[in-house]
C-alpha cells in the first residue's frame, strides 16, 4: 500500500518566486529589516535555529500569492539550507509560521495600518511591527502583540518581545555612514544591541588600549 503525501504534491520553494518583483520606493525598506538582520548575526552567532528574511516572500497558500513584508523573523527553522540559501519561505516546507513581521512604511501607502495587519493576524503572526519615518504626531514605531486573534498596541520603546528573548525599538544612530533614526534590538536591560560596525570599532579600541598599555610598561607590542 501506498503512503500518500499531500505536501509532496505542492510546489517547492526552487520553484516559487523569492518576492512579488515589486521594488521598493524607499530605501529603507531595504536598510532598516537588513541592519536587523546584521545584529542579530552577531548576537546569535552559534544559534542555528532563527532565519531574517528581508523582501522574502512566505508562501502560506499553494494558489495564492505571497504575502511579501519587509522584514520577518521565524525561530525554531534551520538557519541554512545549503550554500545556496532560501529562495522564499515556504510554509508546508518550514511547518513554522514567522514570528514576527515587520513593515517600513514608505510616502507610498501599502496597507500597513488595513490591510497588511489584518492579513498578519489572520495567519497568525505573533508580532506586527510598523515603523514609520514620515509619521510627526503619532507613533513613529508601532509593535502589536496578538491577543485572542487581535492586534494590541503595545507602547513603549523599545518594546520588550519575551518569546524572542529581545526588545525592539527605535533612537538616532549610524549606519553605512548615515545618520538618521534607526531601528535596533535591545536586551533585557533596554541596553541597545552594536552593530556589526561598532562592534569592529569596539574591538579596535580595546586593541588600541591594550598597546598603549604595554608601551606604558615598557613592552613593544609590535614585537609581541
Amino acid at each position: 500500500m501506498l503512503n500518500y503525501d499531500p505536501l509532496a504534491c505542492l510546489p517547492s520553494s526552487e520553484e516559487l518566486p523569492d518576492s512579488d518583483d515589486t521594488p521598493v520606493d524607499n530605501e529603507l525598506q531595504d536598510l532598516i529589516p537588513g541592519l536587523l538582520k546584521a545584529i542579530l548575526a552577531m548576537a546569535w552567532p552559534e544559534r542555528m535555529d532563527w532565519f531574517f528574511g528581508v523582501d522574502m516572500g512566505i508562501y502560506y497558500d499553494p494558489n495564492l500569492p505571497p504575502i511579501v513584508p519587509d522584514g520577518f523573523l521565524s525561530l525554531g527553522v534551520e538557519r541554512f539550507y545549503d550554500e545556496n540559501l532560501r529562495p522564499s519561505y515556504v510554509l508546508w516546507e518550514e511547518k513554522k509560521l514567522p514570528i514576527l513581521a515587520l513593515e517600513v512604511v514608505s510616502q507610498t501607502y501599502r496597507g500597513e495600518y488595513s490591510t497588511k495587519k489584518a492579513e498578519y493576524a489572520r495567519l497568525g503572526f505573533l508580532y506586527y511591527v510598523v515603523y514609520n519615518p514620515f509619521r510627526r504626531r503619532k507613533p513613529r514605531l508601532e509593535v502589536y502583540k496578538l491577543v485572542n486573534n487581535a492586534y494590541e498596541l503595545h507602547d513603549g520603546n523599545p518594546v520588550w518581545l519575551p518569546e524572542i528573548g529581545l526588545g525592539i525599538g527605535m533612537e538616532r544612530g549610524t549606519y553605512l555612514g548615515i545618520p538618521r533614526e534607526w531601528l535596533y534590538w535591545y536586551d533585557r536591560q533596554g541596553q541597545r544591541l552594536l552593530t556589526p560596525q561598532e562592534q569592529a570599532q569596539q574591538s579596535e579600541r580595546r586593541v588600541q588600549l591594550l598597546a598603549e598599555r604595554l608601551r606604558s610598561l615598557g613592552v613593544d607590542p609590535d614585537l609581541i
